[in-house]
């Protein structure tokens, strides 16, 4: 079942990876994503510019109702309307940022969602996306149920981590 892809974009050279899995399947017991990366991108998140050079890397299904800006970020875009994320400098500086995936976390998740499995950085990223659970407690506890437009950044923040905060 193995694949290998070869990835060239702004970011990457002649990166390779294999694909071990099937696509959306055998994730790891503890990481249960409330939504795939094609309805993240349709729905609306990262101000429409994440990922517009490198979608020959995913299948074409992801992109058909994807929001992407046509030049700058437009937060108009995101579904909560609202920026809700840090520059890319700032992941870096954190050091969330792995060599595998520099565009970062949800980069990985389209990776691994994909099949790709690096045993490592799969622990970690997936311990990074446990820690959001924090935010989804702090919309939980302090929202009616379905007023999306209480904590709005908040819930675009979410919604960058694969949480489908218009549920709760």
């Amino acid at each position: 079942m193995s694949k290998i892809i070869v990835v060239n974009d702004k970011m990457q050279k002649n990166y390779r990876y294999e694909l071990t899995e099937k696509m959306g399947q055998n994730f790891a017991a503890d990481f249960k994503p409330e939504l795939t990366p094609a309805e993240m991108l349709a729905l609306g998140v990262f101000g429409g510019r994440y990922m517009r050079d490198c979608t020959a890397e995913f299948p074409a299904s992801w992109f058909k109702k994807a929001k992407f800006a046509v030049d700058k970020s437009d937060y108009k875009l995101n579904y909560f309307q609202i920026k809700a994320s840090t520059p890319l400098g700032y992941w870096r500086a954190k050091g969330w940022i792995n060599e595998n995936d520099p565009r970062g976390w949800f980069q990985w998740y389209c990776r691994y969602y994909l099949g790709r499995r690096l045993e490592n950085e799969d622990k970690r990223q997936i311990r990074r996306w446990k820690a959001m659970k924090r935010h989804v407690l702090a919309i939980k506890n302090n929202c009616r149920r379905g007023d999306l437009n209480c904590r709005p950044r908040q819930r675009q923040a979410v919604l960058h981590w694969a949480y489908d905060s218009r549920k709760f």
